[in-house]
């Protein structure tokens, strides 16, 4: 019985860690869409925190491959927000990949929290017909051991780093903490803009991060895949006030300049 007791509290304390913020609800796992054409997404909010109105803006992605090592096709929704409702739709484009295995594709959503931190959901496995594209050999073989229509785990960094450091504002998590030149897909992300001190204190300057190899160009370059750069949601909070010192007013001068504005009195 008390180990029975143990194992409850365990569970009890690891489910805020696993169980996601946003739940899909359309597409439905198993659902078999057309591809080329509209995608409609929708969402609500599963109940488990963060709470959707914890979160202010995401990013939507169409996925395919398996749990472990996904890969990201393209972008429906590179700049949403939760204000604006919990629907979003974009244009599948037939070439992104194949129409078969069934259910290889789904969609994954990155969360950032108002208080910092960023989740990761991701939707039920789907599948898109008159598909005209191609899945890499690694793809495929990750397919294959694909069984039922559920997606990767949910990776929530907002729950675990509110019960680390209760109250505090997380620093870059998730994708953003990633170097951006470690970045691969078509989309890259960069972490959350610094605040300048107050005071300038250094007495040299170092560099924020370590400077990269490069070569230069003799022939024409590929054309680049990159399509967008999100940079993380600023979290701090800027306030002003009113400066009401008095300033005591400044005589008058005496010198030439005195004597050419006093030709000027009335």
């Amino acid at each position: 019985m008390l180990t029975l007791l143990r194992h409850a509290l365990l569970l009890g304390v690891l489910a805020p860690l696993t169980l996601a913020d946003v739940e899909f609800t359309s597409p439905a796992p198993g659902a078999s869409l057309s591809g080329g054409s509209t995608i409609a997404v929708e969402w609500k909010d599963s109940g488990d925190p963060p709470s959707i109105k914890d979160l202010q803006s995401y990013s939507l992605f169409l996925c395919a491959g398996g749990n472990e090592n996904p890969i990201q096709l393209a972008a429906i929704t590179d700049q949403g927000a939760f204000t604006r409702g919990n629907k979003a739709s974009g244009t599948i484009q037939a070439g992104l990949g194949a129409s078969t295995p069934e259910n290889a594709y789904f969609l994954k959503m990155i969360s950032a929290a108002t208080t910092g931190g960023t989740v990761i959901n991701y939707s039920g496995r789907f599948s898109l017909e008159s598909m005209t594209g191609t899945f890499p050999p690694q793809v495929l073989a990750d397919l294959a051991d694909v069984e039922g229509t559920e997606g990767p785990p949910t990776e929530n960094t907002v729950v675990a780093n509110n019960i680390n450091n209760p109250g505090a504002a997380a620093g870059p998590q998730g994708p953003f903490n990633l170097p951006y030149t470690l970045q691969t897909g078509n989309t890259k992300f960069a972490p959350m803009q610094p605040l300048p001190p107050t005071k300038i204190t250094a007495k040299g300057s170092t560099r924020l991060w370590p400077t990269s190899d490069f070569s230069i160009a003799t022939t024409w370059l590929p054309i680049p895949s990159v399509v967008t750069t999100l940079t993380q949601s600023a979290t701090h909070a800027v306030t002003s006030r009113t400066n009401t010192t008095q300033i005591a007013p400044a005589a008058n001068p005496t010198d030439d300049m005195g004597k050419f504005l006093n030709r000027w009195k009335d």
